[in-house]
């Protein structure tokens, strides 16, 4: 059985303290003995848990020489760590202080072994190199009752015969026992320069750390030890006959008994010493319980053994060790030092381990695209949802920004204003020639087709709009078919205004019946019927696979593409086709009645805008297949107001020219000069 507590509690404490300061890179010393040995393989072992990396582990004899503590130093100056665990006693660390000393090596952490944590005689001579160690030491007990008298009570007379108190006595008062054993050992030639004791002194006038009761811990234990033997005797005087612990429930006897029977009581004794609870666990050894000691500068520059915490074993795991840090004084400045082999990973980063190296040495990596991390040190990054995206400093994921072609972004108030200003045109140009519907110019150029025309590019600039804001079910099937259907409208008609231009001409020629099937009924029924191939289309393509809004993540990953995709790419593709047959059909009637004597013949008007047209469409095409995001939708846009707009400015312009600014060519004496 025990009353110190088991050294593989102390190591455990230790690993926890040098983890709580995050010291995740120390060195560990000792000296060569089992003690040590022992020691430092289980805080090898122990600082695993806790992620904590033994920089050096260096053993050095019991004795060192100058050439071993040099040895020594050279290790501890070789790396970068700061805090020391040294296991090993006072002669030892009084050689090793001495030399770093001697070397002005300063700016360590100090981690003492119980075996000195409290040893104030290290201090005397390296009080700058031990400010702010710490150290785990035994239980300090309370004043042990009449202790302090017993020891101030000794006599000259009663310490002869003992030559450590002899010694004691002639040290402390600086005079000569005659006749004690410590003259008889070390001879009479060394105690001649003092004089002898006047058989008068006494210990409650000095100080001495001999009757200094104010920091027992050894023997406190000792102290338990004894009252534990007490109490077991005591059990043992109490028992009664048939109520024993032992075979047929008989007693020992308490004059004449075996060492076991004694053994049996000691164990399962529970009593009560200076107010704390003594009892032992099923292996003989007591709950384990240390005082945290912090080296600190007294007022006078003596050393003040400062508790700064505990470690408690009997607490949950986890909050064992208490620590108050506000107490503490360190080495250097007022907080912990840093003592680290790689600093840790902020979020955004993981851990890269080192080949070869330990597992406290890494390099920190930036998470990859699309993956972050929110801890410090993280061994791996996490990706982020499909919605979501990291930010910056990758350390959080945040929503996908959503792109499409707005509104209130430049681009789409430019578009949206071309939109309306080329409606506003078209309508301007409808009263103008609603103005002007009984003049010659307008009357001459096929005035019911003229302002249907009108009204269908009006219906192409509008249609413009659909294309802007942010994308829907319902958006994405109305803008294809309504592109689609308005341009058709006006290809249609200026299809029928090519073939009666050109058929007029024909039918001048003497008998020909040509012109009874262009009246004003076929020509509407052309625009219909023209018209209504490419509603079929549409109508099958919204029934087979419609057009719809999606998500599109695959160009930019941080980015979400709110798209309107088609579908049915056969579906748009024919849209496309059957406008350009349209446009193929006008412009080879248009070239055809070129050059047809009249001066109302809009043949080579209708000519140059098809040919803008194609030269916008065929330029759309390779931009359209190639762009991405919201400008796809901007170049589909400008496509539709470019065309629309050639058709107006080659058709309808000339003709408000001469309407507006030359009335003297708007007559019919002037259109049938030729």
């Amino acid at each position: 059985m025990r009353t110190m507590p088991s050294d593989a509690f102390q190591i455990k404490a230790l690993a926890q303290l040098v983890r709580y300061f995050g010291w995740t890179w120390v060195g560990v010393i000792g000296v060569e003995s089992d003690y040590a040995r022992f020691a430092i393989q289980l805080f090898l072992q122990e600082s695993v848990r806790y992620g904590v990396c033994a920089a050096y582990t260096h053993f050095y004899p019991v004795g060192p020489s100058h050439e071993h503590i040099e040895k020594l130093l050279n290790v501890i100056q070789m790396t970068s760590s700061k805090v020391i665990i040294n296991f090993s006693g006072e002669a030892e660390m009084q050689d090793i202080l001495r030399e770093m000393q001697r070397q002005n090596l300063t700016g360590f952490q100090w981690i003492a072994s119980e075996a000195w944590a409290t040893s104030k005689l290290l201090w005397e001579n390296s009080a700058s190199l031990l400010k702010g160690t710490l150290g785990f030491a035994i239980q300090r007990a309370a004043v042990i009752p009449g202790l302090q008298q017993h020891l101030a009570a000794l006599t000259p007379s009663a310490i002869h015969r003992i030559a450590f108190l002899a010694e004691f006595w002639e040290e402390t008062f600086d005079c000569r026992l005659n006749g004690s054993a410590n003259a008889h050992n070390h001879g009479l030639g060394s105690q001649q320069s003092r004089t002898p004791c006047k058989g008068t002194e006494a210990l409650h006038d000095v100080y001495s750390p001999y009757s200094d009761v104010t920091q027992l811990r050894v023997s406190y234990n000792v102290y338990k030890a004894v009252y534990l033997v007490a109490y077991a005797l005591q059990d043992m005087s109490n028992c009664k006959a048939g109520e024993g612990p032992f075979v047929r429930n008989t007693c020992a006897d308490p004059k004449n008994f075996k060492p076991w029977q004694l053994l049996h009581y000691m164990k399962v004794a529970n009593f009560s010493a200076l107010g704390e609870e003594v009892n032992f666990d099923h292996n003989g050894d007591p709950i384990a319980y240390y005082d945290l000691m912090n080296w600190q500068t007294g007022p006078d520059g003596s050393l003040d053994l400062v508790k700064v915490g505990f470690y408690d074993a009997s607490l949950p795991a986890g909050s064992s060790l208490v620590i108050n840090d506000s107490v503490i004084m360190w080495p250097v400045g007022k907080q912990a030092l840093r003592s680290v082999c790689s600093s840790s990973c902020p979020p955004g980063s993981r851990i890269a381990r080192r080949k070869g190296e330990p597992v406290c040495c890494y390099d920190c990596v930036p998470c990859a695209e699309g993956e972050f991390s929110n801890t410090t040190d993280s061994l791996d990054c996490s990706r982020c949802s499909g919605d979501t995206w990291p930010n910056r400093a990758r350390d959080l994921c945040i929503p996908k920004t959503m792109e499409y072609l707005s509104y209130h972004e430049f681009m789409g108030v430019l578009l949206c204003a071309a939109s309306v200003l080329g409606a506003a045109v078209s309508l301007a140009i409808i009263v103008i020639f609603y103005t002007y519907k009984d003049t010659a110019l307008v009357r001459a150029n096929n005035m019911e087709l003229s302002f249907l025309l009108l009204v269908f590019l009006t219906i192409c600039f509008l249609v413009g709009l659909l294309f802007l804001g942010k994308p829907s079910e319902w958006l994405c099937r109305i803008r294809y078919p309504a592109f689609g259907i308005s341009f058709a409208l006006c290809l249609s008609c200026l299809l029928a205004k090519t073939v009666v231009v050109l058929m007029a001409f024909r039918s001048r020629l003497p008998g020909s019946p040509v012109m009874k099937w262009f009246g004003a009924k076929q020509q509407r029924a052309s625009v219909l019927l023209g018209t209504a191939v490419q509603v079929i289309i549409c109508f099958i393509w919204l029934l087979t696979s419609p057009p719809h809004a999606n998500h599109n993540t695959d160009y930019h990953s941080s980015t979400i593409i709110v798209e309107c995709v088609t579908g049915s790419d056969v579906g748009f593709w024919l849209v496309l086709g059957y406008i350009g047959v349209l446009a193929c059909m006008c412009l080879v009637l248009a070239f055809l009645a070129r050059k047809l004597p009249d001066n109302f013949n809009e043949a080579k008007f209708i000519t140059f805008s098809i040919l803008i047209f194609f030269a916008v469409w065929v330029t759309f095409i390779p931009v359209y297949m190639s762009t991405v995001g919201k400008y796809i939708v901007a170049v589909h846009v400008f496509a539709i107001l470019a065309s629309a707009l050639g058709l107006l400015l080659c058709i309808f312009v000339p003709k408000c020219y001469i309407i507006v600014l030359k009335p003297e060519k708007n007559s019919k004496k002037f259109l049938m000069q030729r």
